[in-house]
């Protein structure tokens, strides 16, 4: 016998943890094929008895001398009360031993019973094993085996989790608190109402791009109290929302469960057929009477009549099974009518936020609706609370508690510092949101936040009365209005990085105290058409604007600030900048910055800034400075930058620059250098590194105010004596050039205080080297060996201080 335990397996015990994705049909469809596999193994049990068949040879012949049909015999026996015959035919001794007889029943039984009769519990254990696999064969198969147990585990997580409980506790709490407040409200008077009315318009949140939704106001407006959910259970609950968020990404871009609960419906309907026509053409075959045609050789009898002893049961069983059958087919067919007239590819979560009044709450397509169908059939309660983990309230809501949990007082104020601007910056980076906490440490003077999600700031933040700077480095962000009119009036630095320009707030052109702004991201032509720079004329205290971007011209707004704007930065990130027109309109300029642009030459619309002390042509395609000449008309001009360009020669007349204190020309591909260059009298700061300079004309010494001489990464075999008649240099860097010999009238250089001549050619370097008076062995960047070749009183000297 073969026990029931080995079927578990196949039945419902190993489903269990599927039953909510089984609905009542499914159930039932699994009973009944626990019913039918009951009667196989009952009829196999009988079956492997010993007494199959029983055969007695006939001795009547027919009218042509032919062996009688048994039948035809019985049916005689039966209508004719004379027991004579019945005797006649089988009461008589036929000298048959027992050997002979048991070899007759067995030929029989395998040559003239028919295979139905013989077989037909084997076949009714098979058909139900075959149905039970198909009914869990979508649970098994690989393709969708990790998505059902992962849906499933998810979904008992979500029933169970006390986050579930507590938002809807408190969805209930607030509904019936707005009844109440309706109620109230109700039996105001109107002049009261009004005036009710307009506080509460001054209340709620500036988005960026839209208006705020009622429900997002609230989660944002009232602070949750978090003695109810300890810290444990809102990282559990935080763990599981980023699990249904990734879930329904999978799997709402799928069809593979639908479609495969439609293929095993599908063949459950097809060998339903298959049975149902076989068993009703196969059942009758089951006799009680078999005929047995033996060789006479073997027992001197033609004729056998048998008996099959188990055939009238296993009629009966056979009778039972096919309605066990048919009723499972009905089934099988009322499920493909279900999948099949049923919009399951759609679930929507209408009659949840009716009930919860949560309207934020999506509805799901493809397998995940396909999904929430089947869990509805079960139990509608699993999608009700199941929906609080796709609501993006609850969602933010739980990230605001886990984030108070998280950052405490002194753990943001371990992440308090100086930023270059000797400013007490706060960084906090990739956070989830911005903890309330944050608020309490009022000594801020910068805010930065990068990569910073759901970014609101609320009122809260007028409690930093010494906030000053705001970064928001790729996290778009919402003010609460009271947040707003506290930062229109004390914020004097905004930085903004953003991946397009939907991102840029509209709140910051209300920033009328701002001062400094930096924007990093996409502002092509196309953006300024469309009017997302236009607002900048109400910046009136502007004085710096910098844009890093891949703009073609420069937005036709920044000329609205001609008459503020001090400073302007353009980083064009290697898109060649063409159009300068807004540039002329820009008089009082005093800085100006175009780096990566793809200048080949230096615009004429530099030329008119009359007021222009600072220009930066950095990383661009100069090959040759010409115009240079034109930028006398810049009468102020005192600092320039050629710098990571490819320039290989400068013009004399760079000579008529006499204003001109600082000139950057390292990263280019000079050779020489003219000897005009020197004339710029004013010169205090002269960087020449990193080109292909070979030599350095005499005329150096012209520039008798020369602070900081860089000549490093050249092809310089040797300096001019002349050099060393600049008195005033602070620092000299002329490393990694070809110098063999470095001339004792080093020592002149009183004011000397770094030198950097490592990696040349050096054997020994000079003792006078010690009457630099400031300089010391930090300030002294050479090799060790040559260094220690110095007398040790010298080595001492220069090791003091």
């Amino acid at each position: 016998m073969i026990p029931v335990g080995e079927f578990k397996s196949l039945g419902i015990e190993q489903n269990s943890q599927f039953r909510v994705l089984k609905p009542w049909w499914d159930v039932l469809s699994e009973y009944l094929c626990v019913a039918m596999l009951m009667i196989g193994v009952f009829g196999c049990t009988l079956q492997l008895t010993q007494d199959k068949i029983a055969c007695l040879p006939s001795h009547i012949t027919s009218p042509k001398n032919e062996a009688v049909d048994c039948n035809y015999i019985i049916d005689y026996s039966n209508n004719n009360s004379d027991s004579s015959i019945v005797t006649e035919l089988f009461g008589r001794k036929n000298n048959l031993d027992i050997h002979q007889y048991l070899f007759v029943n067995h030929y029989c039984y395998e040559r003239f019973v028919h295979w139905y009769a013989k077989y037909f519990p084997y076949l009714v254990v098979i058909h139900s094993m075959i149905f039970m696999v198909a009914s869990s064969f979508w649970f098994k198969f690989p393709g969708t085996s990790s998505k059902i147990d992962l849906f499933v585990n998810i979904l008992g997580k979500c029933f169970d989790s006390p986050w579930t409980t507590r938002a809807l506790s408190e969805v209930s709490e607030e509904r019936g608190e707005e009844k109440l407040v309706s109620l109230r409200r109700s039996t105001m008077s109107k002049d009261f109402k009004d005036h009710r009315s307009d506080e509460e318009e001054n209340i709620g949140l500036l988005r960026s791009t839209s208006v705020k939704s009622n429900s997002e106001k609230k989660v944002q407006d009232p602070q949750p109290t978090p003695s109810v959910l300890d810290k444990k259970e809102g990282e559990q609950a935080k763990a599981l929302f980023e699990k249904v968020k990734k879930f329904r990404t999978h799997v709402e871009e799928a069809d593979i469960l639908y479609l495969m609960y439609v293929l095993q419906t599908s063949l459950k309907v097809f060998k339903f057929l298959i049975i149902i026509v076989y068993t009703a053409v196969l059942v009758q075959n089951i006799e009680v009477i078999v005929r047995c045609d033996v060789p006479p050789d073997l027992t001197g009898f033609h004729v056998f009549c048998c008996t099959h002893t188990k055939a009238h049961l296993f009629s009966k069983l056979a009778y039972c099974y096919f309605c066990f059958v048919g009723v499972y087919g009905l089934m099988c067919i009322y499920t493909l009518y279900w999948v099949f007239h049923r919009p399951l590819k759609e679930y929507s979560f209408e009659h949840v936020r009716l009930e919860t009044g949560v309207i934020d709450i999506p509805d799901v397509k493809n397998d995940f609706a396909f999904l929430f169908h089947l869990v509805d059939q079960y139990d509608a309660l699993y999608p009700k609370r199941f929906a609080v983990f796709l609501s993006e309230v609850s969602e933010s809501h739980l990230h605001q508690l886990n984030l108070n949990y998280e950052w405490t007082n002194r753990k943001l104020r371990a992440h308090l510092s100086k930023n270059s601007k000797d400013n007490l910056e706060l960084c906090l980076m990739g956070l989830p949101g911005l903890p309330d906490t944050v608020f309490e440490i009022t000594e801020i003077e910068s805010l930065r936040l990068e990569q910073v999600k759901n970014v609101t700031i609320p009122a809260g933040v007028a409690k930093l009365d010494s906030l000053q700077e705001l970064s928001l480095i790729y996290c778009p962000a919402k003010l609460q209005l009271l947040a707003l009119n506290h930062l229109k009036e004390q914020l004097k630095v905004l930085r903004l990085a953003f991946e397009s320009s939907e991102e840029i707030p509209l709140w910051m052109y209300t920033l009328h105290s701002l001062e400094e702004l930096y924007l990093t991201g996409p502002l092509t032509n196309e953006v300024s058409k469309s009017g997302n720079l236009e607002s900048l004329r109400d910046l009136s205290n502007l004085r710096l604007l910098s844009l890093r971007s891949n703009l073609r011209k420069i937005p036709p707004s920044v000329g609205d600030l001609a008459s503020q704007l001090k400073a302007l930065c353009i980083h064009n990130e290697g898109v060649k900048l063409q159009a300068f027109s807004t540039l002329k309109k820009l008089t009082n300029l005093v800085s100006l910055e175009l780096s990566g642009c793809e200048l080949e030459r230096i615009p004429s619309a530099v030329f008119s800034l009359n007021n222009l002390q600072e220009l930066d042509l950095k990383e661009n395609k100069l090959c040759t400075v010409e115009e240079i000449l034109s930028l006398q008309h810049c009468r102020r001009l005192v600092t320039l930058r050629l710098w990571h360009n490819k320039i290989t020669y400068i013009p004399d007349h760079i000579a008529k620059l006499h204003t001109l204190e600082t000139l950057d020309i390292s990263w280019n591909k000079l050779k020489k250098l003219p000897s005009r260059l020197f004339y710029c009298t004013r010169l205090r700061h002269l960087d020449i590194s990193h080109n292909q300079i070979t030599s350095i004309p005499s005329e150096v010494n012209i520039l008798s105010g020369l602070q900081f001489f860089s000549a490093a990464f050249n092809s310089l075999e040797s300096l001019p004596e002349e050099l060393f008649s600049c008195k005033r240099i602070k620092t000299l860097v002329l490393s990694n050039n070809c110098l063999s010999y470095l001339s004792p009238k080093v020592g002149n250089l009183a004011q000397l205080v770094r030198l950097d001549i490592k990696g040349n050619r050096l054997d020994s370097l000079p003792l006078e080297i010690g009457e630099c008076s400031l300089l010391r062995c930090t300030g002294l960047i050479v090799e060790d060996s040559l260094f220690d070749l110095l007398p040790s009183d010298l080595r001492k000297k220069l090791s003091q201080g």
